[in-house]
């Protein structure tokens, strides 16, 4: 069994900070790519950010430049720095996960996280 935890949500004015967590644990033998998805209300949820098991990243257009995604492979823990926050970063924050759980197989599997709530509002 495989739990994928976001973590660091909250209320922040505009402009402010916040640094999101998403700490994998369980049946895990190595991670591969993380995602970090949003969905606001009523709309589609959309990528954000990607970092891959080599550290390579990448960014929807709307967030380059403010957000940074990172990763610490000793705890299994992507981050999500998000500054010069703005009224249309708020939404449910989730997390997506690709990951072998054992030696046993080659095949991946994809798990998400329950969501951390943003909402950037004076």
């Amino acid at each position: 069994q495989v739990q994928v935890v976001e973590s660091g949500g909250g209320l922040v004015q505009p402009g402010g900070s916040l640094n999101l967590s998403c700490a994998a644990s369980g049946s895990i033998f190595s991670i591969y790519a993380t995602r970090w998805y949003r969905q606001a209300p009523g709309k589609q949820r959309e990528l954000v950010a990607i970092i891959t098991s080599g550290g390579s990243t990448n960014y929807a257009d709307s967030v380059k430049g403010r957000f940074t995604i990172s990763r610490d492979n000793a705890k299994n823990t992507v981050y999500l720095q998000m500054n010069s926050l703005k009224p249309e970063d708020s939404g449910v924050y989730y997390c997506n996960v690709d990951i072998r759980p054992s030696t046993a197989t080659i095949q991946l599997r994809n798990y998400w996280g329950q969501g951390t709530q943003v909402t950037v509002s004076s």
